[in-house]
């Protein structure tokens, strides 16, 4: 149970118990799908059940670019699914990617062979290739150009296996980089945001890059049992013959090094990510780009020298996932809640691992960026939070029950 998790943090007990009575309207508005057309409705059908971290957020965005950008995660989504499935040969795979760009102005362009999970997006793409040119020229542009961009990339690592760091980066690039660079295009497109946000891609890059690299560095078990190598060879091989080897109780202390480095690499961009979140002015396009960077940093700190990477599922709790939702909603909350993970890192480096050094700097780097002055929102005493816990231990199944289901499955992973 959820709850249970939580019992020794009262505060995200507290939160669940206020985002359960209605606290998630705060950040997540309610949609009204009464006025949108029945493809459209469809294509919110497809978001929700096919992304687990952007679905809440996306939706809770302003005005005409929540479309948007539900459609651009629809057509990558899509792009991701012909990728990720083993059963199509290469020979057919390789020109899908490269041409898939162009399907967006195919009406009945789909594909109906593909056994992955999100096969639906792929079946039904005409609907949302539809939904796709009712968008305005500017929108259609920017997710048309970043969906070449990604499918060639795409296709240049099928044959290839992620070797060096700069690899690492370039892999990175093609599959969240792009991401972050297109969706601060739409951004700026919608002039809810300034033209700078759009216009610095290294910046943009950046945020994509530290989602994606936390993603890989939490998936190792997962990917190697499937037969797919995402962490960089010139990380891994300084530890272990192989890189499945990392996951033998024999080479844990190796292991471990070896995700410490990597854990210290993902860190670097934080402080892109907190010069980008500062330029930010619309509140729900701020929400949208800071709760994953928070739940990722939150993710990298569970990670950093855990066993369990190897061993299982890497996950941070409900309650926390939550928590930082609600809390992360403006720069000094964000800077703190930053703070906090990247001092919880430092208690954890040893005086043994090879990376000690750089880790040490670079979360100095972060710390100087962030501030330890302020304090997180919604502090609340002692009696309170254990007055707050008993009430909604006592009350939970009840709440369950009369408030309706909320799915927290959205918030978990920082990214898709």
């Amino acid at each position: 149970m959820d709850i249970l998790k939580s019992l020794g943090h009262p505060e995200e007990i507290f939160n669940l118990f206020r985002f359960k009575m209605g606290g998630c309207r705060a950040v997540m508005p309610k949609l009204d799908y009464d006025s949108m057309s029945q493809t459209l409705r469809t294509c919110y059908v497809y978001l929700n059940q096919t992304s687990r971290s952007f679905a809440a957020v996306i939706q809770a965005l302003d005005g005409e670019l929540r479309h948007a950008v539900c459609i651009f995660y629809l057509v990558l989504r899509a792009l991701d699914t012909v990728e990720d499935d083993m059963t199509i040969p290469l020979d057919k795979k390789v020109p899908m990617l490269t041409h898939f760009h162009t399907y967006l102005y195919q009406e009945d362009w789909c594909f109906t062979e593909s056994q992955e999970k999100d096969r639906q997006v792929l079946a039904d793409f005409p609907t949302i290739s539809l939904e796709f040119r009712n968008l305005a020229l500017v929108y259609r542009e920017v997710i048309s150009d970043i969906c070449h961009h990604m499918g060639v990339g795409m296709a240049e690592f099928l044959e290839k296996k992620v070797g060096s760091m700069k690899e690492w980066d370039q892999y990175c690039h093609y599959v969240a980089g792009l991401v972050g660079i297109g969706l601060s295009r739409l951004f700026s497109a919608s002039q809810l945001e300034d033209p700078e946000v759009g216009q610095d891609t290294e910046l943009a890059n950046s945020m994509g890059l530290f989602l994606q690299k936390t993603n890989i560095i939490r998936d190792y078990l997962e990917d190697t049992k499937e037969g797919r190598a995402f962490w960089p060879q010139e990380a891994w091989s300084q530890f272990a013959g192989r890189l499945e080897d990392l996951a033998q109780p024999d080479k844990l202390e190796s292991a471990l090094s070896c995700l410490n480095l990597l854990v210290t690499d993902a860190l670097r961009h934080v402080p892109d990510v907190i010069a980008y979140l500062s330029r930010l002015h619309n509140q729900s396009v701020f929400n949208f780009c800071a709760i994953p960077q928070v739940m990722a940093i939150a993710t990298l700190s569970s990670c950093y020298n855990n066993p369990m990477v190897f061993q299982g599922v890497v996950k941070i709790r409900k309650g926390q996932a939550v928590t930082l939702m609600m809390e992360a909603t403006n720069m000094q909350a964000v800077q703190t809640i930053i703070f906090q993970y990247s001092q919880e890192i430092l208690q954890k480096v040893s005086l043994t691992d090879p990376s000690r050094d750089k880790t040490l700097h670079i979360l100095a780097v972060i710390q100087g960026k962030s501030t330890m002055s302020q304090s997180r929102t919604h502090h609340l005493s002692p009696m309170y939070l254990s007055a707050a816990m008993l009430l909604a231990v006592l009350s939970w199944q009840y709440i369950s029950t009369a408030a309706g289901a909320v799915s927290y499955s959205s918030l978990q992973e920082p990214t898709d």
